[in-house]
């Protein structure tokens, strides 16, 4: 039977109706998309799919950054993508000037911060692309608990402690990390824990026994990670800085380009860039250590030594008191910048790399600065390579090829001599004879 035309139109055109609201029902169930960037740019890389593949429970991302639509819109981007790998990867956008005490509470700086939770464990950025949020995960993903002792007894800063000069805050942070900070004080202990993975001496007010030190030598000796933080005229450490290969030079280190900061005390030293070093890798964050003293390595060190931190070509080791007006006096003992304030060891033995860190500053781990930028997350960064819970990704960053068009001198000029008279001159010509023939109608 042949159907009207009339009929016939009204029967397609439904048709037609129906199977766009069928597809657009479809792409609310199923969602895929194919990434047809020629570096495949918009993909995850694959060491952050096996990544994901290992984390059982969710991942809650909270990013406490300012009302900026631009970088909130490329955190969305980037979690978007782990989140098609894994769909209880969630994102929460809070501005930190709504909630000043809980972001003082976190250690949480004016530029914001990213904190990331796993079971519990929280992991800290101030930058977020794929290689940072990939290693985070990674670090995460690892549940053993590990044990750092705090050396007590002469007046070193207390690892759980609540003053200024103390690292309570720093020991909060590393228990979200599963690092667990205990005390250690040689005088009632007669040897450091086996189980504990790193000992921590920080600038004791008054000299170690001679006990004590025989029982840090024989630690040194048989392979025992250390992260050893002093300051500026304090001889305390010495004998083991002298078994370490390292000297702590004479005065204190000022900082020239402090002010550039806005900081106008110059012995406060900042840090902004860094040497290569898997501590450091992909660190990009400004730190500040207050009160710094520079150090030197001796040829004659039994470790391979590795500067860690260095200060700007204008500062120098200020050997007179730091107030008022002060100067470089090139005659005298004081050195000149750049000057190395924190330096990295490692020794072969025993079937593994023991690995020590020197650093010319114990303020900047205390309740009082480690909200400083980046400090906080330079203090997990050491102490995580100390521990050898540094399996850092490398995850290249994706860049469009050909991204820049070179053009020969010759191609700019008939381009602009195109596009400024050629181009104008046609769309004239054609306007006058489209304007002749409509008027000869």
């Amino acid at each position: 039977m042949k159907l009207p035309a009339r009929l016939k139109n009204t029967l397609l055109t439904w048709a037609f109706i129906a199977l766009i609201a069928g597809l657009a029902a479809l792409t609310q169930r199923v969602s895929e998309q194919i990434d047809i960037t020629s570096n495949a740019s918009n993909t995850l890389s694959e060491a952050s799919q096996k990544v994901l593949a290992n984390l059982s429970d969710k991942v809650q991302i909270t990013a406490y950054l300012k009302k900026d639509a631009a970088i909130r819109r490329q955190s969305e981007q980037l979690v978007a993508r782990y989140s098609e790998y894994k769909a209880d990867v969630s994102l929460t956008f809070i501005d930190p000037a709504s909630i000043p005490e809980k972001t003082r509470e976190l250690s949480i700086g004016s530029e914001g911060g990213i904190l990331i939770d796993y079971q519990g464990r929280i992991e800290r950025l101030i930058f977020m692309d794929e290689a940072s949020l990939t290693n985070a995960l990674l670090q995460l993903a690892n549940a053993n608990e590990r044990w750092v002792s705090f050396l007590t007894g002469h007046g070193e800063r207390a690892a759980k402690g609540i003053a200024n000069c103390d690292f309570g805050s720093f020991g909060k942070a590393l228990d979200q990390h599963k690092i667990k900070a205990q005390p250690l004080n040689l005088a009632t202990v007669q040897a450091i824990p086996d189980h504990s993975k790193l000992l921590v001496i920080s600038a004791p007010a008054v000299p170690l026994m001679a006990g004590e030190l025989t029982l840090i030598k024989q630690y040194i000796d048989n392979g025992g990670n250390l992260l050893l933080l002093t300051d500026p005229n304090n001889t305390h450490l010495n004998p083991v800085l002298d078994w370490l290969g390292i000297r702590v030079l004479a005065g204190v280190l000022v900082d020239g380009q402090s002010k550039l900061y806005g900081i106008d005390d110059p012995s406060f030293v900042l840090a902004s860039e860094y040497t290569k070093h898997p501590i450091t890798k992909g660190f990009q964050t400004i730190t500040v250590y207050p009160v710094t003293a520079a150090l030197d390595s001796a040829l004659t060190s039994p470790f391979k030594a590795e500067a860690l931190l260095s200060s700007a070509k204008q500062s120098w080791t200020e050997t007179e008191v730091v107030s008022g007006k002060i100067r470089f006096d090139a005659g005298s003992v004081e050195r000149s910048g750049p000057l190395n304030f924190a330096y990295a060891l490692t020794r072969p033995i025993k079937n593994t790399e023991q690995r020590i860190v020197v650093v010319g500053d114990g303020d900047f781990l205390s309740n009082t600065y480690i909200g400083n930028v980046g400090n906080l997350d330079m203090g997990l960064r050491l102490v995580n390579w100390l521990i050898h819970d540094d399996k850092f990704i490398d995850i290249p960053s994706t860049t469009t090829p050909d991204g820049n068009l070179q053009l020969s001198p010759t191609a700019i000029a008939v381009l602009s001599f195109g596009f400024l008279i050629i181009v104008p001159v046609l769309l004239l010509v054609t306007g006058f004879f489209v304007w002749r023939r409509r008027n000869r109608r």
